[in-house]
C-alpha cells in the first residue's frame, strides 16, 4: 500500500528550477538570475573561517548579521527577519498568515514561489494580470482586496517580467492597502533599478507596521549558493510570527559570516550594479536589432516575447544545444516568452549571436 500524503501536496506547484548546474564552465548559465561575479575574496575568507567552527550550531538569532543590517538600513534589530534565502521568509509568511478561507493577492506572471503559499495553506490565490507593459496593475490589485485578504505581495522589480514601478506609485499603493493586511514588497532586485534610490522605500516602514521589504544577498552580493534573505519590517509582529513557524538555525554559520562581510563592501556593490546595467543595455540593444519587443528591464535579466510564429521550446532547445541555458516563458506564466539573465560579456554576446541564427 502506498504512503498517503496530505491532499494539499497535489496542489503545490513544483518550483521550476533551471538545469545546467552539472555542466562545464563553458556553458552560459543565463537562466537563474544569479550574479555572474563570484563573491569577493574577503567574503570567501570570512565564510571559510566560520566553517572551521561548524561543529557548533550557528547563532540562532544571527545577532551580528542583524546588527549590521540595522546599521546599514536604519531599521531596529527587532524588526529584521532573516531566512535561508528570501524564499524561506515567504514560505514562513504563508504559514503564519494564510489558512483555508483566507486570500493572497499578487500579480501574474510574477515570482514562481507565490503560488506555493496559497496551495500549501489552503488559502485562495487571487492573481492579477500584469498590464501590456509587463508591469503590476496596482489599481486592479487594490480592487481585488477583500475582507478575506490576509497577504498582498508586490514584486518590484518584478520577476520574471523585469519591470519596476517608481517609488511614488508604490508609496500611493502602500497607503491604500488596509493596515490589517500584511503587505510584502519583494525587492530582491531593487539594487539594479535606476528609477529611484533603492532605499527610498525604507521611509515607509515607520508609518506602515503591516509593511515588509523583502531583500536578499543572492543577487547583487553574489551569494546565491549560501542562501541569505532578510526582511525589513514595519513591526516586530511579523518577525515573531515567521520565526515561530520555522525550524531553528535557519541561516548557517558560513552564510551569516559571508553576509556580514559582504555588507562592508558597498563600493563593490555599486560597481557590480554598473556592470549589470551595461550588460542590460548591450542585450536590450542586441534584441532590438533582432526585432524583439523587450520589456523595460530594471533588473539583472531581460524579458521578451518571441515572434508569434516561433516555437518557444525549439528556441530554448536550440540554445541549450549550443551550451546556452535560458528560462522558457511557459514555465514562468507566459508561453512564447524568454527570460534571460546577464552573464559575462562573452556569454551575453554568444546568446545574441545564437538567438539571431535560430530566428
Amino acid at each position: 500500500m502506498a504512503i498517503e500524503f496530505n491532499a494539499r501536496i497535489r496542489d503545490i506547484p513544483s518550483y521550476p528550477a533551471a538545469d545546467g548546474y552539472a555542466l562545464g564552465e563553458h556553458v552560459a548559465l543565463l537562466a537563474s538570475n544569479e550574479s555572474p561575479e563570484v563573491p569577493l575574496p574577503e567574503v570567501v575568507e570570512a565564510a571559510q573561517r566560520a566553517v572551521a567552527g561548524a561543529n557548533r550550531y550557528p547563532d540562532p538569532s544571527a545577532s551580528v548579521l542583524r546588527r549590521r543590517l540595522s546599521e546599514r538600513y536604519g531599521v531596529p534589530v527587532s524588526r529584521i527577519a532573516l531566512g535561508n534565502g528570501s524564499c524561506d521568509i515567504l514560505l514562513a509568511a504563508g504559514q503564519a498568515l494564510l489558512e483555508p478561507g483566507a486570500e493572497l493577492v499578487y500579480a501574474w506572471p510574477s515570482f514562481s514561489m507565490y503560488p506555493q503559499l496559497a496551495a500549501a495553506s489552503g488559502a485562495r490565490a487571487v492573481t492579477v494580470p500584469v498590464n501590456d507593459r509587463h508591469e503590476h496593475d496596482l489599481d486592479a490589485m487594490l480592487r481585488e482586496i477583500s475582507a478575506a485578504t490576509r497577504l498582498v505581495i508586490v514584486c518590484n522589480p518584478n520577476n520574471p517580467t523585469s519591470t519596476a514601478l517608481p517609488f511614488e506609485r508604490i508609496k500611493a499603493f502602500v497607503e491604500q492597502v488596509p493596515s490589517h493586511i500584511a503587505l510584502v514588497l519583494d525587492e530582491a532586485y531593487c539594487e539594479y533599478s535606476t528609477l529611484d534610490d533603492p532605499d527610498a522605500t525604507l521611509d515607509l516602514l515607520d508609518d506602515h507596521p503591516n509593511l515588509v521589504l523583502l531583500r536578499t544577498f543572492s543577487k547583487v552580493y553574489g551569494l546565491a549558493g549560501l542562501r541569505v534573505g532578510f526582511g525589513l519590517c514595519g513591526s516586530e509582529d511579523f518577525v515573531g510570527a515567521v520565526n515561530q513557524v520555522r525550524q531553528p538555525f535557519f541561516v548557517n554559520v558560513a552564510a551569516q559570516a559571508a553576509a556580514v562581510e559582504a555588507l562592508r563592501h558597498a563600493d563593490a556593490v555599486t560597481e557590480r550594479v554598473e556592470r549589470a546595467v551595461a550588460a542590460r543595455l548591450h542585450i536590450e540593444e542586441g534584441l532590438s536589432r533582432l526585432g524583439m519587443q523587450v520589456a523595460d528591464s530594471q533588473a539583472n535579466f531581460v524579458w521578451f516575447d518571441l515572434p508569434e510564429d516561433t516555437d518557444e521550446a525549439e528556441i530554448v532547445r536550440g540554445l541549450r544545444e549550443r551550451d546556452i541555458i535560458v528560462r522558457a516563458g511557459t514555465a514562468l506564466g507566459r508561453p512564447g516568452a524568454l527570460r534571460v539573465s546577464f552573464g559575462p560579456p562573452s556569454h551575453n554576446q554568444r546568446f545574441l549571436d545564437v538567438l539571431g541564427e535560430l530566428l
